[in-house]
């Protein structure tokens, strides 16, 4: 039996919880936007790391960390005694970039190179935020972060299936995090000409979701994990790698493409993004966030593929059937 979604949850522009997502992308509610950098920004309403984990370790931790630790204690909270040596986490993410470029301008910017705070350097290293989860939530399982742009949280969900297969963990909490600010939409601004941010009218989004997947049977399944295939599209050949990808993950599935009721796709030019389009681009999250758009809005026994592209040429695929109630 292939690897099951038995839960998981959102931090999104429309709130700090999966319902607030799940009836924000039913409704086809934009999330409310406000004025960034360059771009709008479609921010978590209401979030606030000292208020809402408390003032006791939290004051250097940085937004993007601070929705990671959120997220997984929502996930974690119906299920604490499965915490400890057995529960992996895998993270998709970039890091901050507004805590790498932060610390890295004090270097230039200061007296002597070496009059940094140094209880911001951690913030700057790219697993950070994995290591924080960790340790709040008593993960001491696999800890891996992976950096592949957009479809990062796709490519955190095949690491995840290879841990359960090798017995390196009985369940892995897998996700992908991604934080707004000014640096972000800076660098964004500079980085191409056909900036997904552009195409879903300028706005740049954030948030974090977790998924906790674990071995068939031990708990009721949202989604069995049919397969996951990735490639690396060489320029000018975006489409024909895409038609790759997919054509080897449902042979993988064992599915045809007649079987397919849900497709959802992120960063690919020409192809809808049903959910970016109401939350605005959000980066290393995006992938992630297309699996809980089908988990929010699919119906049982649903066969879905939800794909992303990144501009550097990395394309990630998944194939899903939807279980029971969600």
């Amino acid at each position: 039996m292939n690897p099951v979604i038995t839960a998981w949850t959102a931090v999104s522009p429309y709130g700090i919880d999966r319902n607030s997502f799940v009836d924000g992308l039913r409704g086809g509610r934009p999330a409310a936007v406000s004025d960034g950098a360059v771009h709008q920004a479609a921010l978590v309403p209401g979030f606030d790391a000292r208020e809402l984990l408390g003032r006791k370790g939290t004051r250097s931790m940085d937004r993007l960390i601070g929705l990671a630790v959120w997220a997984v204690g929502h996930l974690t909270a119906d299920r604490p005694a499965e915490r400890g040596d057995r529960s992996g986490l895998v993270l998709g993410t970039m890091g901050s970039l507004q805590s790498t470029m932060d610390f890295s301008r004090s270097s230039f910017t200061e007296a002597k190179p070496y009059f940094v705070d140094a209880a911001r350097m951690p913030n700057s290293i790219m697993n950070s935020a994995a290591g924080q989860c960790a340790i709040w939530h008593s993960l001491t399982g696999p800890n891996v972060t992976l950096a592949a742009g957009r479809p990062a949280g796709l490519s955190a969900l095949a690491c995840a299936l290879r841990l359960l297969r090798a017995g390196r963990a009985s369940n892995v909490l897998v996700g992908a995090v991604e934080e707004y600010s000014d640096t972000r939409s800076w660098i964004e601004s500079h980085s191409a000409v056909d900036s997904v941010a552009d195409s879903v009218g300028g706005v740049l989004g954030e948030g974090c979701v977790m998924l906790r997947v674990e071995p068939a049977g031990a708990h009721p399944a949202l989604a069995e994990v049919l397969a996951v295939r990735s490639r690396v599209a060489l320029p000018g050949d975006l489409e024909g790698t895409l038609a790759s990808c997919v054509d080897d993950a449902l042979a993988g599935a064992g599915v045809s493409a007649d079987d397919v009721a849900i497709e959802f796709w992120s960063g690919v030019p020409g192809r809808a993004d049903p959910v970016a389009d109401l939350i605005g681009d959000t980066g290393a999250a995006t992938a992630m966030f297309q699996v809980a758009g089908v988990l929010a809005t699919g119906e049982p026994g649903a066969v879905a593929v939800v794909g992303s592209a990144d501009r550097d040429g990395a394309v990630v695929c998944a194939v899903l059937r939807l279980g029971g109630p969600r």
